[in-house]
């Protein structure tokens, strides 16, 4: 099946990315949030990132204005009806997803292929919530998406191969992302690696191994990671990994993925990283 329409639900800073990455591929896109104006700011950010790149002369001006006016943004999730494929990249919570879900399954056409970009809640459970479990998948972006090479697909239960093969040519011939699949298991590949060495990195500055600055400067340099775990953290969001790890605590009952007092501590008091300017580190 032809990808030509997709609707992004979620103008944070994963689904405007998702957006762009769909957009430079030459794909019609609609950019949906609840939140009214927040897609029509974000895609105004996106011209002024775009701008960045023609500057640096990685994207010509017509390549630029290209790109924007393939996306339109909306306000209302009734937007999205006609597309080939809806990616969700809202809050990494069940409830909220599925309640999307199941408007985006009565709005599009029947052909249309459900996508979440969820890092570690169940696509078989999404997935049921609508009339199209087999035309159900995750794809799951890096942060940020245009710059990242990975998509992670994985597959629900029923998801079928029609719609596995349709996704995985989109993500690697149009998107031009290396692509991995996974079972729908709790945190899939990445976030199952991922969120516990973030969060043993809480509980050693939590413990008073060392600095935050030096534990971030030991992985870089001791692990040859392009980046500290706690500062990945920051990135990505507090509250997101925690969500994560709480799933994969809940889901695998295995206290190895406990999250720690710290990281709970620190979103409770609204330190969410570099979208808050408080974290693990401090962001003017």
């Amino acid at each position: 099946m032809a990808i030509e329409r997709v609707a992004v639900i979620g103008a944070g800073q994963m689904g405007s990315g998702i957006a762009q990455v769909a957009a430079q591929a030459g794909l019609s896109v609609t950019l949906v949030d609840a939140v009214p104006g927040l897609p029509a700011r974000a895609v105004e950010k996106l011209g002024g990132a775009l701008q960045r790149l023609v500057v640096k002369g990685k994207l010509s001006a017509e390549q630029r204005q290209a790109t924007l006016g393939r996306i339109r943004p909306a306000d209302a999730v009734e937007a999205a009806a006609g597309a080939d494929l809806a990616i969700e990249a809202v809050v990494e919570r069940l409830e909220p997803k599925v309640e999307l879900f199941r408007k985006l399954d009565a709005l599009l056409p029947p052909h249309a292929i459900l996508a979440s970009n969820t890092s570690s809640i169940s696509i078989t459970q999404m997935a049921a919530a609508t009339q199209r479990p087999d035309r159900f998948i995750g794809m799951h972006f890096m942060n940020p998406p245009p710059v990242m090479q990975l998509i992670e697909i994985i597959r629900g239960l029923q998801t079928s191969d029609e719609t596995w093969r349709t996704v995985t040519e989109l993500s690697a011939a149009r998107f031009g992302k290396t692509v991995v699949t996974s079972k729908d298991v709790p945190g899939f590949i990445v976030n199952r690696v991922l969120i516990p060495l973030i969060n043993e990195a809480c509980f050693a500055l939590q413990e008073g191994l060392a600095t935050a600055q030096d534990i971030d400067t030991g992985v870089k340099l001791g692990l040859n990671h392009p980046m500290g775990p706690l500062t990945l953290a920051d990135f990505i969001g507090l509250d997101t990994c925690l969500s994560i790890a709480d799933v994969l605590h809940r889901e695998l009952g295995d206290d190895k993925y406990r999250p720690a007092a710290l990281l709970r501590q620190y979103v409770a008091a609204g330190w969410l990283g570099r979208k808050s300017g408080r974290g693990f580190h401090v962001y003017p």
